[in-house]
């Protein structure tokens, strides 16, 4: 993948537009969606791995960057960014005091093109845990998108979706503000770029015993680890249980690890068994089974990554995979993750992804993975 420029050929790769029949302009602009407070960290991202992008208008939670005149966009495009929980290429906006205006210029926007779904979703609003706040679809975003589906018709080929199939070419509003609209399209390729806005909607359940449980079954879902019913895994910072109890509801055996008391509702579960000693304290023969590790820590980067290494190296220890919670104390401690990631491949798994999730807080999610 190249980008191309006065003959030139550059290492960071656009994609080229191969959209039959749709007439889509040529993308001038690339719009994100992020975490409220992860702005100046997905610019940075932005700046080292696409330098010629152009930063232009900003909202919390929405940013937008000014691509070059003569870019060439290839198909197969992926911006690579681990704060960006979404992107797509602007192609107008939409602005009113009422809805019904703002419907309209969509329609303008759209013309005679046709998608294959429509996204509707807005930008958070607060930090994920200020004011209660959760980022996620909403009520608003759902009864926008009734109504453009009804104002568009035929523009729209298929019908509602939780998530778009692979390949298809997507409309996108971004509900930036109460009468601000931002529209544009991308096509429907990773896993979560098939989710409007990169959101998916989590039933929080009757008992919950943290939001530990939303974070792992969201990471479960993007990262589609191949675990089994019956398998054993073990979570190291466990207290007070919620990403156990997610564990336990899709039939894992699993070992807690952490010194300070679990939720009797986990504490009291058949395949559960409670270690209360920290990470390191813990016998390398505790993890003989073990085949998934889990660890979701309140420290530095570092010190969880030192508490993972003498587990996962130990030639006793035969770790499949792991979905590992780093917190960014600061956020500085961003600029630090490829040497973060560098370091776990360096332990053998091959395949090694981060991505700040929808409940994640200052704090990134990363899956590693061996073969099978």
């Amino acid at each position: 993948m190249y980008l191309r420029r006065a003959g030139l050929q550059s290492i960071f790769a656009f994609f080229a537009i191969e959209l039959p029949l749709t007439g889509l302009p040529a993308p001038r602009f690339l719009m994100t969606t992020c975490q409220v407070g992860a702005e100046a960290a997905l610019k940075h991202e932005l700046a080292i791995r696409w330098p010629e992008f152009r930063f232009s208008y900003s909202r919390p939670g929405f940013l937008t960057f000014k691509l070059p005149p003569d870019a060439e966009i290839r198909d197969d495009f992926e911006l690579g960014a681990v704060f960006a929980r979404w992107y797509g290429f602007n192609f107008g906006k939409a602005t009113g005091t009422d809805e019904a205006t703002r419907l309209a210029a969509v329609a303008t926007m759209v013309g005679d093109r046709q998608f294959d779904q429509l996204h509707i979703f807005p930008r958070d609003r607060y930090a994920p845990g200020d004011h209660r706040y959760e980022p996620g679809l909403t009520h608003e975003s759902d009864m926008v998108d009734a109504a453009l589906r009804a104002q568009l018709g035929d523009h729209i080929t298929h019908e509602a979706s939780p998530s778009a199939e692979e390949g298809q070419l997507v409309l996108d509003v971004v509900l930036v503000g109460p009468e601000e609209w931002w529209g544009g399209w991308h096509r429907a390729r990773s896993r979560v770029s098939r989710w409007p806005g990169g959101l998916r909607r989590l039933e929080t359940p009757v008992g919950m015993v943290s939001r530990a449980y939303l974070k792992l079954m969201e990471g479960l879902e993007w990262s589609r680890l191949p675990l089994k019913p019956g398998q054993v895994c073990a979570e190291i910072g466990c207290a007070p249980g919620g990403a156990c109890q997610a564990l336990l509801e899709v039939g894992m055996h699993v070992i807690g690890i952490d010194p300070a008391e679990v939720d009797s509702k986990v504490a009291a579960h058949p395949n559960f068994v409670h270690i209360r000693k920290r990470g390191h304290e813990v016998r390398r023969g505790e993890f003989h089974a073990v085949r998934w590790l889990f660890a979701d820590l309140n420290v530095a980067p570092s010190y969880t990554l030192d508490t993972i290494e003498e587990i996962v190296t130990h030639p006793t220890v035969h770790i499949r995979g792991m979905i590992v919670t780093l917190k960014l104390l600061e956020w500085s401690l961003a600029d630090e993750l490829p040497a973060y990631l560098e370091r776990i491949r360096s332990w053998g798994f091959t395949s090694v992804r981060a991505r700040q999730l929808q409940h994640n807080r200052q704090e990134v999610c990363v899956v590693a993975e061996k073969p099978g």
